[in-house]
């Protein structure tokens, strides 16, 4: 495989090669993939974030002959990078690569802002997790349900807490049911905290569902949009219509 590039503010990631084909996942600006196969005008990838795989429009990648490595992000709105000169607005999640300094890919020129208050650092050895979340999650309220999605545009329940974390220095896998077997078992929810994530089933047990703790037993989570409802030992309650709308599975610790 070889290494590449995502050079536009976000683009789906396919099950199958067709435009036709379910979005499963999708790229942010900055991250890199591994490309394999090629069929048509689609190429095999593997995403070297959390190792997701699908197929991308091969014209929407940029070569590269090394992968980059950083822990700072985009965690707020209307920051923009220059491409070739032209200004893209891009996703909280997107990775930034030396802020201020020209980066050459392949013939395409990348700048990103100077001094940008909207960048951050995922080193929070030192910090109160639960005094973070607000400031996190709260860019991405009101980002509509999209499956697959993973940005500010649209956005899945996974792809949500994946977000999150991200910026919280904690690397989750994509899907809610691969994210449900990662972290430490909490006994329940009189025992979660803040930060906690909670998962929730279908009728068959099966995880299909994902949503972050908040403090006095809310949940941050995408369900038609993002949205901060309540939830109880059985699971999620909407705020406005009291219906009940996820059952509970489990609650998982990263923290």
């Amino acid at each position: 495989m070889h290494p590449a590039i995502c050079l536009l503010p976000v683009i789906p990631v396919r099950k199958e090669p067709s435009h036709r084909s379910e979005m499963v996942s999708q790229l942010l600006f900055g991250e890199f993939v591994n490309r394999g196969e090629e069929k048509d005008d689609f190429v095999f990838v593997v995403c070297l974030f959390d190792g997701y795989e699908g197929w991308v429009q091969a014209n929407q990648l940029t070569a590269v002959t090394e992968v980059t490595p950083t822990t700072t992000f985009v965690s707020g709105p209307e920051v923009k990078v220059s491409i070739n000169g032209i200004e893209k607005f891009v996703s909280v999640g997107t990775p930034v690569y030396r802020p201020g300094e020209l980066l050459q890919y392949e013939g395409t020129t990348v700048l990103y802002p100077l001094n940008n208050e909207h960048y951050w650092n995922n080193d929070t050895s030192n910090e109160n997790v639960a005094a973070l979340l607000e400031k996190l999650y709260t860019p991405f309220l009101y980002t509509p349900y999209l499956w697959g999605g993973k940005s500010v545009f649209g956005i899945d329940c996974s792809g949500f807490a994946q977000q999150v974390f991200k910026l919280l220095g904690v690397k989750l896998l994509r899907d809610a049911y691969l994210q449900a077997g990662q972290g430490a078992r909490v006994g329940g929810l009189s025992a979660a905290k803040a930060g906690d994530l909670a998962f929730f089933q279908n009728e068959n047990g099966k995880v299909t569902h994902v949503g972050i703790m908040l403090p006095e037993n809310k949940i941050v989570h995408a369900s038609g949009r993002v949205r901060i409802d309540t939830i109880d030992e059985s699971g999620i309650l909407q705020r406005e219509s009291g219906k009940r709308t996820h059952h509970l599975h489990s609650i998982r610790r990263f923290f």
